[in-house]
């Protein structure tokens, strides 16, 4: 970051912020990516008294389902490819312990962190994190600079490289930005899971409020031993995982 100074990281966040006008106008899609309403019920609200995470049970996680990345591809109009080009916003990763041959499958992606790198490097504010925990890339924002790409330690973020077609349209993407898993916040503002939770035959991923102390995955958590991959960097991910 020391090669962008104050005055040009300045002049890029006024120009595209008169960018965001200038893109949508009569349209508040600045408003409803931050989730800048009070009422969090509502389609593009988020409050601060919520935090949205996952946990995993790696022991229900079997090694080459797939499911949960499936989903993921089909809600968000992602390829499925595997060429380093294409956009992969959940990845299986196969681990084995070779002292006593253990193996374990579980997915990984964005881990919406509560100090997220990503957003802290970021020149334009692209990169950002709502009052809810769920960290997203405002598109209009996103110059393409990939500085969030190589300070993810998950390496969960990716890069359009190509003209996309076909899109969700409550998922907007664009070529020459920067993306990763956005937890589906498109059917968690409408009540829903994300669609790899609700995708997950063996129910290896429960959703739900962390802050809720009366929710199933806050009690679980207190119930149960789970990490946080890469604690010792203290991000706080919002992503935990049991039976590691």
């Amino acid at each position: 970051m020391n090669d962008i100074d104050e005055p040009r990281r300045s002049f890029l966040k006024a120009s595209l912020g008169a960018a965001v006008v200038a893109i949508a106008p009569g349209m508040l899609l600045f408003d409803v990516a931050h989730g800048k309403t009070e009422d969090a019920s509502r389609p593009g609200g988020a409050s601060n008294k919520v935090r949205w995470g996952m946990l995993i049970d790696t022991t229900q996680c079997k090694p080459g389902c797939n499911d949960c990345v499936t989903a993921c591809n089909r809600e968000n109009g992602l390829s499925g490819g595997t060429k380093p080009t294409d956009s992969q916003w959940i990845r299986k990763i196969e681990l084995k312990d070779v002292s006593s041959g253990r193996e374990l499958s579980l997915p990984m992606m964005c881990q919406h962190c509560e100090h997220p790198p990503c957003v802290d490097v970021c020149p334009t504010t692209a990169s950002f994190k709502r009052a809810d925990g769920i960290v997203l890339v405002d598109k209009h924002r996103c110059i393409g600079c990939r500085y969030c790409l190589m300070a993810c330690p998950y390496k969960a973020r990716s890069f359009v490289h190509e003209p996309l077609h076909d899109q969700n349209p409550d998922v907007p993407r664009g070529k020459g930005t920067a993306e990763a898993c956005t937890l589906c916040v498109h059917r968690i503002d409408k009540g829903l899971q994300p669609a790899c939770a609700e995708a997950c035959r063996n129910k290896a991923i429960l959703f739900g409020d962390l802050n809720d102390a009366n929710s199933e995955i806050a009690s679980k958590v207190r119930s149960v031993a789970s990490i946080q991959v890469r604690a010792d960097l203290r991000l706080n991910p919002g992503i935990r995982y049991q039976g590691l």
